[in-house]
């Protein structure tokens, strides 16, 4: 799960997405990279408190390769483009090797949190970055859609929000707390 920025809604994404992934008869598992995470699936690495030199390796033991058709979705940490935060995220990206990106996102959302002065970056700057910094490791990776955090707006202007992040990204988007995982899970399945 790649984000614009923290505390957004990887994590549930994530949880949500295997836990759909798993109701459709596939082997997936959520992958923990917070304090949060750990403790919700019970083990995990939480890779703000690792060195900096070994977060890649880390996330590489947290989802070591495994058997095809197995899925580890990984809680994703912040932003590549987060000025505090961006080398854990950078770190998380490389070691994990991801294969697909879901993009996390809240809607109305116009800063960085906690940084007024900095202008939130857009989905596409967002999604382009984490993707460069994924074909290090990946060149094949590929964006799959768009999770849209959309619990602050009403239904309407939920709806012209997850409208606007098809439009922006042009890929799949949805709110999985308002609308479940399963578009999200059949924009991962539809590239393989």
């Amino acid at each position: 799960m790649a984000g614009t920025d923290c505390n957004i809604g990887k994590k549930y994404t994530a949880l949500a997405v295997a836990q759909e992934m798993r109701a459709r008869g596939l082997n997936a598992t959520f992958r923990a990279t917070g304090q949060t995470g750990v403790l919700i699936a019970g083990q995990g690495v939480a890779i703000d408190a690792i060195p900096a030199d070994f977060v890649s390796g880390a996330v590489e033991m947290l989802a070591p390769a495994n058997a095809d058709g197995h899925w580890d979705v990984i809680e994703g940490q912040a932003s590549v483009l987060h000025p505090f935060f961006g080398q854990v995220t950078l770190g998380l990206v490389l070691g994990a090797q991801p294969d697909v990106l879901v993009l996390c996102h809240e809607a109305g959302r116009a800063h960085i949190r906690g940084m007024p002065h900095r202008a939130l970056p857009s989905l596409t700057a967002t999604l382009e970055a984490h993707l460069a910094a994924a074909r290090i490791n990946n060149p094949a990776v590929r964006a799959a859609a768009v999770s849209v955090n959309t619990g602050a707006l009403s239904p309407d202007a939920a709806e012209a929000a997850l409208e606007a992040a098809r439009r922006e990204t042009g890929l799949p988007a949805t709110d999985p707390v308002r609308h479940g995982a399963g578009v999200l899970v059949d924009a991962i399945l539809a590239g393989r």
